[in-house]
């Protein structure tokens, strides 16, 4: 009898968890209690391969006899993942330590900005209330008042051409529509056939010289947009970068100031080396943008002079001439300026509707 237990518990396999590490039963169990663990074990491995077939990944192979120790069960999912799981490891350790990589140059970066900052507004609360001082270039900050003070007005001259433009284009439909009611009541009344047709006449041959000075007033407006909502606004964007950069230069030049007013032993003297590094960089920039802003407001006054001599010419050549009555004029002024017109009864949106 005992050596028909002895025979059985020899043949069961002890079980092996997922690191490899052989399962231990305590020593008050009894054999009962085994056989129904490992029937339990069986039971499952039996439903795996009905359902999905053998997986040999968990197969085991056993050295020694029959009723050899577990020490002698090797699973071969353990002989073919050894060398993937320490590639996936190595993979593992290295996207770990690009993680933290990323993550430390983000909070250095957050940590520059943030003293960046405090210093920016430090410098900005004291030019504020007039305790700290700051680097004025004179002629230069005339020269960006004067653009600032350009731009609103050539502001407001846009918003009235587009006004004018807006009344313009409603009296040359209002003339359109006289035109067409005036032709069909010279159809339909033949005692005053003759007056009707000529107010007709005249009506069609002012709204087809309203419709020439629209383009001509058009190109104006769309000329003055670009001047103003794209070069001036341009130039405005490196002021302000400018600006910015004066603002930084000046806190680090107080920064650098208040250190040398102050101690001098090696802890301070590294303080001050570092300052005196980030006061040179930013100085740099400053003269970079500031020379970027000399260079864009010279320019720009040039362009300015150049667009706004030739749609001024424009603007006063067809005003008069329509307004003259001289088609021939206002066909001519178009031609010499290169503006064409949209075709009648095209689909596309009018230049109204552009805008």
């Amino acid at each position: 009898m005992t050596d028909s237990i002895m025979s059985k518990a020899a043949t069961m396999e002890i079980p092996i968890n997922s690191n490899g590490d052989t399962g231990t039963l305590p020593e008050d169990d009894s054999l009962e209690q085994a056989a129904k663990l490992q029937w339990s074990l069986d039971e499952q491995d039996l439903q795996q391969v009905m359902v999905s077939g053998p997986n040999l990944n968990e197969t085991s192979i056993v050295s020694g006899g029959y009723g050899g120790t577990a020490e002698g069960i090797i699973p071969t999912s353990s002989i073919k993942g050894s060398n993937m799981h320490h590639s996936s490891s190595s993979s593992s350790m290295t996207a770990e330590e690009l993680t933290r990589g990323v993550a430390v140059e983000k909070l250095e970066t957050m940590k520059k900005w943030g003293l960046n900052t405090y210093k920016c507004t430090k410098q900005m609360i004291s030019e504020r209330f007039g305790r700290g001082s700051r680097t004025v270039d004179l002629e230069l900050e005339a020269q960006i008042e004067v653009l600032r003070d350009t731009k609103r007005k050539y502001e407001n001259v846009l918003r009235l051409a587009r006004a004018l433009t807006n009344h313009f284009y409603n009296m040359v439909q209002t003339q359109h529509a006289l035109g067409d009611t005036f032709a069909d009541l010279s159809q339909k009344s033949p005692e005053l056939r003759d007056e009707f047709g000529y107010n007709a006449e005249t009506q069609k041959l002012l709204c087809k010289n309203g419709e020439t000075l629209l383009g001509a007033i058009n190109f104006f407006v769309s000329s003055i947009n670009t001047l103003v909502n794209k070069t001036m606004e341009d130039t405005l964007m490196t002021i302000k970068m400018y600006e910015n950069a004066r603002l930084e230069f000046d806190a680090y030049r107080s920064d650098l100031e208040e250190l040398s007013l102050g101690p001098r032993d090696a802890v301070a003297m590294a303080r001050i080396d570092a300052a005196q590094q980030q006061y040179q960089v930013h100085k740099e920039k400053y003269e970079r943008l500031r020379s970027d802003v000399i260079i864009k407001l010279k320019f720009l006054e040039e362009n300015k002079v150049k667009v706004m001599h030739k749609q001024l010419l424009l603007f006063h050549n067809a005003i008069s001439a329509y307004f003259a009555g001289n088609q021939q004029q206002l066909e001519q002024t178009l031609k010499q300026f290169n503006i064409k017109l949209r075709p009648p009864g095209a689909d596309k949106p009018s230049w109204l509707e552009e805008q």
